[in-house]
């Protein structure tokens, strides 16, 4: 079967940068589309075609359906590639790019839509027999019914939508007391981000280490896990800074939840690449979280340890070729390390757009930056503030973390404020040199905390 001629990639900035490379390996033509804000943009310059599909409110460009797929049909593209974000995960485009004859390269409609739906995830990994975190069986639809579950299970709980994700639409609840503000702050909050307020209640478990498992399958029954990553280090459910493999895993216990992960993608019927997130407690417990339905953007991270390219891999399922190696072919090799450069306050981590002056990217030995800014680009504030993605990979962790502060001292960006002094001090606090950390570990450091309780040292079994 052959491969698809050329592909429109419906995003933009390093990801689509990232897409354009592996076509251009599988010798495939690209078009880029962009806002009208972005004819200057990196992804708009390396594509072998490009065309406007709108003004900068994404309303109207990068989440334009109809524009989308007339650009589509316009160049002749066979297939669209979502990348992630935008409508990575949005079932009415892909069943709109299946009703036009265009392939989505992703997983099929209808397990988008489940993957979409937390409180059926949730359900289906129940019964067949994934752990998941003690909470309500479906969605909860009053306050009334919320409470009654979170005084089962225990406080403290957490309200979270069902079509949530990010951190939204989200609410902790330590005591009865405080269950109806904050059953009916989550749904307004999933209403006016998802336009669905429909909620579900799990047990609220800290500390808690974030650990998710990449996994590919062709639809002709092969599904293969690639290890682990550890994305504990986060602010406010939004990950900052991710690795590969997870400092706390064995080799057994990589084994355990890469089962895991295998066997929710097969309950979901999945096909193409995927993650399966899953939380640890301290006692080692893991439990299903949700199922995020395209690639990740800590995506590179795994390559690095497998030597897989998990977007090649995407695009060939999606052709109708199965994968290109089984389980057994899966070696982990050595330690990655990914941090997520923003254009934002290092302090206040609020987003500083602007015009970048100057641009040196760091290089040398087992340095990759994914990004699509330059010297001389204007980072506009209409859109996600990540700039650049900072990967090392070395040969155990230690000297990934002596690599990736090197390269951050390389790292030069003037004219915005940017997070790598941030990364800076992560990477130098004993708790993260040491591998314990778990989510809480950015608030506690704010708060000169850091390293006080719940670090999760202990190996799982």
């Amino acid at each position: 079967m052959k491969l698809f001629k050329k592909i429109l990639i419906a995003n933009r900035g390093e990801i689509a940068i990232r897409i354009i490379r592996a076509c251009r390996e599988l010798d495939i033509k690209t078009v880029a589309i962009f806002s009208d804000i972005e004819r200057d943009a990196m992804h708009v310059r390396l594509a072998d075609e490009s065309i406007c599909i709108g003004p900068a409110v994404l309303s109207s460009s990068y989440l334009n359906i109809p524009a989308i797929l007339s650009a589509a049909e316009v160049t002749d593209a066979e297939a669209i590639h979502p990348g992630y974000g935008f409508l990575s995960e949005n079932p009415q485009f892909a069943e709109a790019c299946a009703t036009s004859g265009i392939t989505f390269i992703g997983p099929s409609t209808e397990t988008i839509k489940s993957g979409g739906d937390k409180s059926k995830a949730r359900q289906i990994m129940k019964r067949k027999g994934v752990p998941v975190v003690p909470g309500s069986d479906g969605p909860v639809v009053t306050e009334e019914a919320a409470t009654k579950i979170a005084k089962k299970i225990g406080f403290p709980v957490i309200f979270k939508a069902s079509s949530g994700g990010g951190g939204r639409g989200m609410r902790i609840v330590h005591d009865e007391g405080g269950a109806a503000n904050a059953f009916h702050m989550a749904q307004r909050e999933a209403l006016a981000a998802f336009g669905n307020s429909e909620l579900y209640v799990e047990k609220y478990l800290n500390p808690i280490r974030h650990i998710e498992v990449q996994i590919i399958a062709d639809g002709k029954g092969n599904v293969v896990h690639l290890g682990e990553r550890d994305c504990s280090v986060q602010r406010r459910h939004q990950k900052l800074i991710e690795e590969a493999p997870s400092p706390m895993a064995t080799e057994k216990f990589r084994k355990r939840i890469g089962e895991l992960a295998v066997k929710a993608a097969k309950a979901m019927k999945y096909k193409n690449a995927g993650t399966i997130e899953f939380i640890v407690d301290q006692d080692q417990n893991v439990y299903f979280m949700e199922i995020n339905t395209r690639v990740q953007v800590e995506h590179p991270v795994t390559e690095e340890i497998t030597g897989v390219d998990i977007i090649k891999e995407q695009i060939k399922i999606a052709a109708g070729l199965p994968l290109s190696f089984k389980q057994n072919e899966i070696k982990i090799a050595g330690h990655s390390i990914e941090c997520r450069i923003n254009a934002e306050d290092p302090e206040k981590f609020i987003p500083c757009p602007g015009k970048i002056t100057f641009f040196h990217q760091p290089g040398g030995p087992g340095i990759r930056v994914d990004t699509a800014a330059y010297n001389g680009w204007v980072v506009p504030s209409q859109y996600d503030s990540m700039i650049a993605k900072l990967i090392v990979h070395a040969k155990n962790r230690e000297e990934a973390i002596i690599r990736m502060k090197r390269a951050l001292d390389e790292f030069i960006i003037e004219g915005i404020k940017t997070t790598i002094s941030f990364h800076k001090k992560v990477l130098n606090h004993p708790d993260f040199v040491k591998g314990s950390v778990n989510t809480s570990f950015i608030e506690r450091l704010a708060s000169g905390d850091a390293g006080s309780s719940g670090s999760n040292d202990d190996k799982p079994s």
